[in-house]
């Protein structure tokens, strides 16, 4: 009788420059912290990769204590159903439970999306985002953009108005959605809300901070409006319902891949269109999340187009176009 090979676990905290700066309604950062890691097996090793969030209480360090606190429970045998019950959803479980696929994937010798019994991703087109500044900046940065076919607007409350105006002068042809980031409020939601509809946006993603959002379900929204801080996992979905009219899935806010899988199910399920989103991280993070695209009505994982440079061997980027992820990478 042979024994299993055990499997080994590693992980480090990587830093990423950002191409100059990256400025939401929360603050700018001028680099992308994140955490990798990687689990071997019989000369294998499968890699994930993560970013924690401070909005949801995560550090890099403590995300990393978090991950290798699970090398015994893997020696054990845990595996990606088990992670699910052993971790709480977040950016540790992400890089673990991305980190087994990956394994799981090169132990035999297929893509990710074929063991999951899911429908190979295609080249799609990717949003690419504008940082919150003044009118003026936006519209110099978006006129640098105005070839991409989809635009994602970061605004950030007051000033509002102007900013998409002057963004959708600068990029007459390009599909807009706008992102918030809870920085609205009951008092200008409407009058957002119109500018927005005026200027021809698709989207508009998180106006109200989560938790404080009842406002969304008293009026009569003129555009779609997605959930971002307000939904998580499939737990949080029932709760949207009149709210919102799309959801976005973050595998760093789901906890995984695995998770987001069911939960994009769920979410059809329910009504929900589905928007695919990221953190600024390199390609390593986007690679599963390619495998949520042919679900998606919109695409956002321009996390690498954001960066100085991107880890080697990464995703192809055509312009907008982002195509699925070697193998070598990830799945």
């Amino acid at each position: 009788m042979t024994s299993t090979p055990s499997r080994q676990l590693a992980a480090a905290i990587e830093r990423w420059p950002i191409a100059g700066s990256f400025t939401i309604s929360r603050g700018a950062k001028t680099e992308a912290v994140t955490v990798v890691a990687e689990v071997s097996q019989s000369g294998l090793t499968g890699r994930g990769e993560c970013v924690p969030y401070p909005r949801y209480g995560e550090t890099p360090e403590a995300t990393l204590a978090a991950l290798l606190a699970m090398q015994e429970p893997l020696s054990r045998g845990l595996d990606r159903t088990g992670l699910q019950a052993a971790m709480p959803p977040g950016a540790a479980r992400n890089a673990l439970d991305c980190a087994l696929l990956d394994l799981e994937a090169k132990t035999a010798g297929q893509r990710a999306w074929t063991l999951l019994g899911r429908p190979a991703p295609r080249p799609c087109t990717t949003a690419f985002t504008i940082s919150l500044g003044t009118p003026e900046a936006m519209a110099a940065a978006t006129a640098k953009a105005a070839h991409r076919p989809l635009l994602k607007i970061k605004l950030g409350g007051v000033g509002d108005v102007a900013r998409i105006a002057a963004v959708r002068k600068a990029a007459p042809e390009s599909e807009l959605i706008v992102d918030a980031n809870e920085a609205w409020t009951p008092d200008n939601l409407e009058q957002n809300l119109k500018a927005c509809a005026g200027a021809g946006v698709t989207l508009v993603e998180q106006p109200l901070p989560a938790g404080k959002d009842e406002a969304l379900a008293r009026i009569k929204r003129p555009i779609a409006v997605c959930a971002d801080e307000s939904v998580h996992d499939r737990a949080s979905l029932a709760d949207l319902r009149g709210r919102y009219d799309a959801v976005n899935i973050k595998l760093d806010k789901t906890g995984g891949l695995t998770e987001a899988l069911a939960m994009a199910d769920a979410a059809q399920a329910l009504g929900f269109e589905i928007m695919i989103g990221c953190m600024v991280a390199t390609s390593l993070a986007m690679a599963p999340a390619m495998l949520l695209a042919p679900q998606a009505r919109f695409v956002d994982l321009d996390g690498p187009l954001l960066l100085a440079r991107d880890r080697d061997g990464g995703l192809r980027y055509d312009g907008s176009l982002v195509y699925p992820p070697e193998a070598a990478l990830w799945g």
